[in-house]
């Protein structure tokens, strides 16, 4: 029987569901740039893969259908909102959407959810609709969990030196480099096309930002470091890493 929600009859959900016995994966990413070699929808696919393998390995979970559209892009992590296709939305209208989706799960007995959060931009918004969520379900007689990741949080140390043997310039300028665009190789290689890659430095910022956002900062690729060393085994790397990780921690 398949992991994913959407494929499901209602019948057969409502009896995997209707007594809280399974956990609901849910996948909240964005649609922003990543530069010109890769397509603009990362954000959604990864962590959609990583949930539909975590719920595969761990048992007794359902993936949700994946929240496509992300807190906006910022400058120093995403880029910004300079570029044609990133579509973004606001802090107030994501953690909204997040609030009623978990609300309207819990209706049909859900009670536990587990955010996959692939949009670094997106924490902040989740955490406050989670904790709104487990205020209002309270009020209602429901006792609800939420539990909120971001996969890269689970990539240890060692394979960070691994993927980036030259040396690892941070998370922050990771946006469209090789993290993202070596697991895109693995899961999605017609969305990349690595003859396109611009091979540029790491970004470099101030420590403040500005309102508004100046678009010089940002280099013109769209991408804050080089995708140019991305490869697929790379990607295997570290989605093993990560799904293992995150399946182990919650089965």
């Amino acid at each position: 029987m398949s992991v994913k929600i959407e494929n499901l009859d209602w019948m057969s959900y409502r009896e995997l569901v209707e007594n809280g016995q399974s956990r609901i994966l849910i996948p909240v990413g964005a649609i922003e740039q990543h530069g010109l070699h890769m397509s603009l929808n990362p954000d959604v696919l990864i962590p959609q893969h990583i949930a539909c393998q975590v719920a595969e390995r761990a048992g007794g979970m359902l993936v949700a259908p994946p929240i496509a559209y992300g807190y906006k892009s910022q400058v120093k992590s995403g880029g910004g909102n300079f570029f044609p296709g990133t579509t973004c939305v606001s802090s107030r209208s994501l953690e909204e959407y997040v609030y009623d989706i978990i609300l309207a799960f819990a209706e049909h007995g859900n009670r536990e959810f587990i955010l996959i959060n692939g949009h670094f931009e997106n924490s902040m918004c989740l955490v406050e609709a989670a904790d709104r969520v487990v205020k209002q379900a309270r009020l209602s007689g429901k006792e609800v969990k939420v539990i909120l990741l971001s996969y890269w949080d689970f990539i240890s140390e060692a394979t960070v030196d691994k993927v980036f043997p030259e040396g690892f310039s941070g998370w922050a300028v990771e946006h469209g480099g090789v993290l993202e665009t070596s697991i895109m190789l693995k899961i999605h290689p017609e969305l990349v096309d690595m003859s396109r890659a611009v091979d540029i430095p790491p970004a470099e910022f101030p420590p403040y930002d500005v309102f508004p956002p100046d678009p010089s900062w940002v280099p013109e690729s769209g991408t804050l470091s080089s995708p140019s060393k991305a490869t697929a085994e790379k990607g295997e790397w570290i989605l093993d890493e990560c799904i293992e990780k995150i399946a182990t921690t919650f089965s």
